[in-house]
């Protein structure tokens, strides 16, 4: 579970680097300020969640295999997925709706680093 949850860790933080490129290089003038605020929003809560899926996955690596981290790994993956993902869609179609299903993400977010909290604290 460990490599599992560090492999898609680092893989998610060198996917957000790309976004955040992306995003400056080629949306700026292309997409409103308010766009592309929403979008660098998604990028930097995707670069926070996938340092949150790297710390899981180190700490299970340290101390051992420990269903929280793998469920704190899961859940900041499924936000990252359904938070960042939906500012990103939202920024490049202009599909204000997906708004709505933003904080699925952010709620995503907060009980994975409680599950993190939980688990280090049990270690």
């Amino acid at each position: 579970m460990a490599r599992i949850i560090l492999a898609i860790g680092t893989i998610m933080a060198a996917l957000a680097v790309a976004i955040g490129a992306f995003g400056a290089h080629g949306l700026e003038g292309r997409v409103s300020e308010r766009m592309l605020e929403n979008y660098q929003t998604g990028v930097q809560y995707h670069m926070f969640h996938a340092l949150g899926m790297i710390a899981a996955g180190l700490t299970a690596a340290l101390a051992g295999g420990n269903a929280l981290l793998g469920w704190s790994g899961g859940l900041m993956f499924f936000g990252i997925i359904v938070f960042s993902g939906s500012l990103y869609t939202m920024a490049l179609t202009g599909m204000t709706w997906l708004g709505a299903i933003t904080p699925i993400g952010g709620v995503a977010f907060i009980v994975g680093w409680i599950l993190l909290t939980v688990a280090v604290f049990k270690i």
